[in-house]
């Protein structure tokens, strides 16, 4: 059987790294599957004896998705700086975090753009020269095979089960197939997540309002309100909630999300009735909006849902004082990705899956940004 490429000499890696007592950074992005991800490595190094070591999150709407400038010069160097949910797109960041003394690792499963990064592992199945027949993980799914091949016989029954409950979550929530390699990790960790004994989960499944809903309903539902905008000390919600010990202090959390899981949709709404009022008229092949009102973490969603009602690509951004923020979803058969590799030359960052990526481009190239993809659509 092929093996997922590099997979063995990531663990190797950071294996050396606890022995060592080398500074880890795990880095990880702050969507459901990055915070996912980002969970089951820290209790896997912990596991394996590591003390000397640091969780980041970069804030998307600061400082930008994935690696970036500010995040690594607010981090200590030389330090494995083991990147989760992003990275295989930045090229000159990557370069960047090596001269600052940095070794990189990165674990990724977004599609590889026109060029790979310098770091020194790569673990992405889509990456040139991985023989690993299924390609469609959740980062998550990545992760926990990580996870396995670090702790080995060393990985306890309660752990194993605690982090296929993670993987069940973080693999619908980032909208992956559900077959193969994947489908048997969630049915499994689906199994486990009824007697949960993460009180994080527990608070959030006991809510009163999800009571009545069948397990795959409630998965979607904690799933939305573990993916709303709270960040503290530089963690986000999900994080701080999936980790929490105290089940009084869980369910505190769990229904200060709830009630602004209520707000979310309401501003949801408004975008997308703004949206749809401006392309009444418009008979463009996609849909490219903008402004700097609206809140980026809640753009995605709004793609997704006038992308289903137009069939068309959704390109949507918030407006900030020099550049723009994007997210992207398009229906079955269109590939995001693809497009913007054809605006590679003036795009500042992008990236993701075929349905379902972002971007961030300068304001002056907007206008030349939307007519290249409405030609490249054509």
């Amino acid at each position: 059987m092929e093996k997922i490429k590099n997979l063995d000499k990531a663990a190797k890696r950071i294996l050396r790294a606890i022995r060592e007592k080398e500074p880890i950074v795990i880095y990880g992005d702050s969507d459901m599957d990055g915070v996912c991800s980002v969970v089951i490595l820290e209790e896997t190094i912990v596991s394996a004896g590591a003390k000397n070591y640091t969780v980041y999150f970069p804030d998307r709407e600061i400082e930008g998705y994935g690696i970036n400038k500010k995040s690594l010069s607010s981090l200590k160097s030389p330090a494995l700086l083991v990147v989760l949910d992003c990275g295989i797109g930045n090229v000159k960041e990557v370069d960047l975090a090596n001269k600052m003394g940095f070794e990189v690792v990165i674990i990724d499963h977004h599609e590889p753009l026109n060029k790979y990064p310098a770091a020194s592992i790569i673990v992405d199945p889509k990456q040139k020269g991985d023989n690993y027949p299924f390609k469609e993980f959740a980062n998550v799914g990545l992760v926990f095979k990580l996870s396995e091949n670090i702790l080995g016989n060393k990985m306890s029954e309660p752990l194993k089960k605690s982090f296929l409950e993670l993987v069940a979550m973080a693999t619908i929530a980032d909208m992956m197939p559900r077959k193969e390699d994947n489908e048997e990790m969630i049915m499994e960790g689906m199994g486990y997540l009824k007697d949960t004994w993460r009180p994080g989960l527990q608070a959030l499944f006991n809510l009163y309002e999800f009571k009545k809903l069948v397990l795959i309903e409630k998965i979607i539902k904690v799933n939305s309100l573990l993916n709303i905008r709270d960040v503290k000390d530089g963690l986000p919600v999900a994080y701080r909630l999936l980790i929490e010990p105290d089940i009084k202090k869980a369910e505190a959390i769990a229904d200060k999300l709830l009630e602004a899981g209520e707000e979310k949709r309401i501003m949801i709404r408004e975008i997308v009735k703004e949206i749809e009022d401006r392309i009444l008229r418009k008979k463009e092949n996609i849909v490219f909006e903008g402004d700097e009102s609206w809140n980026l973490i809640l753009l995605g969603v709004a793609a997704a849902i006038i992308a289903k009602n137009t069939k068309k690509p959704v390109f949507l951004y918030t407006k900030y004082e020099k550049d723009s923020q994007g997210s992207v979803r398009a229906p079955d058969g269109f590939n995001t990705v693809e497009a913007m590799k054809k605006c590679d030359d003036f795009l500042l960052t992008y990236g993701g899956h075929p349905r379902a990526s972002g971007f961030k481009v300068k304001n002056k190239d907007l206008e030349r940004f939307k007519e290249r993809l409405m030609e490249y659509f054509r």
